[in-house]
């Protein structure tokens, strides 16, 4: 046989020997319309909805497919803990998430009784017809700040005076472990309003005064989330709240935003961008109006700014009772129920009259005021995210992070938070304070008060003085950082001081608030108790260093003149100890002011750019001289 013949033969024979050597195909694998192999779990039987190997749009599309109204209804409610009195309601009446409100902790309030009572809450949803997981919602605004021996860290005025944004993730990052370990999977947080008037009494849940700095500090957002949110220690982080509050007349809480669509894109609108960009997980509707419409009815800032404009793909969430708000009346009506859902509100936080509200959203959309479209366009929000979040697979608490709940890593950040918070404002040569050989007098009411330094929101909503939770107040680090050889003497109201001491600090400031009840429409300036504890340390004659505590700048140009040195400490938290390492030189102070600092109360708002002549502008901040 020619060579050129032979070869080709050799082939043939070599192929037709591999084909009966070959064993017969085994019979097809089940396929997915797609033309994509079946996972295991499909094969088995297994609804798509509840595979863990198929997309989460599949699972979300086939568990949409397999809903009723009314179990769609349910996933649309977020009620509080305490409205559920009978747990058996929530397989019932499929109720898609609860919340524990800012004073509402189980009892004892420990880490374990947190998780224990999630576990307990969330077996009782599984119970459904389809099995939903609840996703469940906290105010974690600084730390886990709930419960009782969580880290707290310092309010967001004082983390925008740090100017570092690593720090905000890594702060995010310890909270949603925290948050982790008691089995909760939202984070009401961070809040990105742009504080305009410090007479607001949410100033100190701002970064500061200007979008680019509640920008920058959006990483917060990644910290919560983690690298995915399916990851262990991941939870939802929410923005807050959406749009203007920061920007009321008088800096009223809920009130009135009269400023210009130009005004609130370039103000207020960029930090939600930011966040957005991050893929944060939801929005919370500010309770607030934009000229005269309120924000929770708001369809073209919610439907067509937040969701169509900047691509938002999350969970749009209503603020506590906000829907009731609409119209100015207590308890909420069918027309403000439409006027919310139309407006894209998915979640409707209802704490206690949620069985009245499935009803009247039934109603509504029986009628024909809500298009069912519109009702699984929220459920596909809210499934996406409980997919996303893993609540399928892992529905209870893991409990490998209950143990970093109030742990050192967590605390020794928390302090380096404190460090970098705080902001010198004047200085005649008083510090760094000498740890050797010095006679030290401490006063304040908020120099020995962990509720005082923690302010608002700390294991309860307005705050509470006193020793609310596990902590070093600032007279103890004060008493850590001395040495031996110096003296620390401490009297709350300045009784006892005289003119042997080489240097007294006083640490006064604001007590705790939260909103509402923060808000000062008329002075700013320091309470009587404080004035009063100042003139004693002015008639000692000893220089005298002022810390003050606050959630905002206060109205203090009529005493500045009388001290010696100045530190804006914000409100930093449980680590009174970070004061203390700015106060004695071991970290030179690098805050700078995330607001503008009034010379009066008469100035409100002030702002950059504004005209107006401040005591500190925008920025300020001094360091020692080494």
């Amino acid at each position: 046989m020619p060579a050129r013949k032979l070869l080709p033969a050799l082939v043939g024979l070599l192929t037709g020997a591999l084909m009966l050597a070959a064993p017969s195909p085994a019979p097809a694998s089940p396929t997915h319309q797609d033309g994509a192999p079946a996972s295991p779990a499909q094969q088995d039987g297994v609804p798509a909805y509840k595979d863990s190997w198929l997309p989460v749009k599949v699972r979300v599309d086939d568990l949409l497919g397999r809903m009723t109204l009314d179990e769609k209804l349910g996933q649309m409610i977020q009620a509080e803990r305490l409205g559920v009195t009978d747990q058996a309601d929530l397989a019932t009446y499929g109720v898609g998430s609860l919340l524990s409100g800012g004073s509402s902790q189980p009892t004892p309030n420990t880490p374990e009784t947190w998780a224990d009572m999630y576990d307990g809450f969330q077996r009782s949803a599984l119970a459904s017809r389809l099995g939903i997981p609840l996703i469940y919602g906290v105010d974690a605004v600084h730390g886990h700040n709930g419960v009782k021996g969580a880290t707290i860290f310092p309010h967001n005025i004082g983390l925008g005076a740090t100017r570092d944004p690593l720090l905000a993730y890594r702060i995010g990052r310890a909270t949603a472990e925290e948050v982790s370990g008691t089995g909760i999977d939202w984070d009401f947080a961070p809040c990105l309003c742009v504080a305009r008037n410090d007479r607001w009494g949410r100033t100190y849940e701002s970064f500061g005064e200007l979008p680019q700095l509640a920008s920058s500090m959006s990483t917060i957002v990644n910290g919560l989330q983690g690298w995915s949110l399916k990851a262990p220690g991941s939870v939802l982080a929410t923005a807050k709240h959406y749009v203007g509050d920061g920007g009321t007349v008088g800096g009223k809480d809920q009130g009135e935003t009269n400023i210009s669509e130009a005004e609130l894109r370039a103000i207020h609108l960029p930090p939600f961008k930011a966040a957005v960009d991050r893929g944060v997980g939801s929005v919370m509707i500010s309770y607030s109006s934009f000229n005269a419409v309120k924000m929770h009815a708001n369809s073209y800032l919610i439907n067509d700014v937040l969701k169509r404009e900047l691509g938002f793909d999350g969970i749009v969430i209503s603020d506590y009772n906000g829907i009731d708000k609409i119209d100015g009346k207590p308890g909420f009506t069918p027309a403000e129920v439409t006027a919310s859902i139309n407006a894209g509100v998915d979640m409707v936080m209802v704490p206690f009259a949620w069985k009245q509200f499935i009803d009247t959203l039934r109603a509504e959309v029986q009628n024909g005021h809500i298009a069912p479209s519109r009702i699984d366009d929220a459920n596909r929000r809210i499934l996406t995210k409980k997919f996303e979040l893993g609540l399928f697979e892992h529905p209870f608490t893991d409990r490998s992070f209950t143990k970093t709940i109030g742990s050192k890593a967590h605390r020794d950040l928390a302090r380096q938070a404190v460090r970098e918070s705080q902001v010198l404002l004047k200085n005649k040569d008083v510090l760094p304070l000498a740890k050797s050989h010095n006679r030290i007098f401490v006063a304040g009411k908020n120099a020995d008060d962990i509720g005082n330094q923690a302010g608002g929101w700390t294991v309860g909503w307005q705050g509470a003085s006193g020793p609310v939770t596990p902590g070093t107040t600032i007279l103890q680090g004060i008493q850590a950082a001395a040495k031996p050889s110096s003296t620390v003497a401490y009297s709350k109201d300045a009784t006892g001081i005289d003119s042997s001491y080489d240097v007294a600090v006083a640490v006064v400031g604001e007590t705790p608030y939260a909103e509402g009840k923060g808000d000062r429409p008329a002075g700013m300036g320091l309470d009587q108790v404080d004035l009063d504890t100042l003139a004693r340390l002015k008639a000692s004659g000893v220089p005298t260093v002022v810390v003050l505590v606050s959630g905002r700048p206060l109205d203090i140009a009529a005493q500045l003149p009388d001290w010696d040195g100045l530190v804006a400490s914000w409100l930093p938290g449980t680590e009174g100890q970070g004061v203390a390492d700015v106060l004695f030189g071991d970290y030179n102070p690098t805050g700078k002011l995330p607001v503008t600092w009034m010379q009066s109360a008469a100035q409100e708002p002030i702002n950059v750019g504004d005209g107006q002549t401040p005591l500190f502008p925008f920025g300020y901040g001094l360091r020692y001289r080494h």
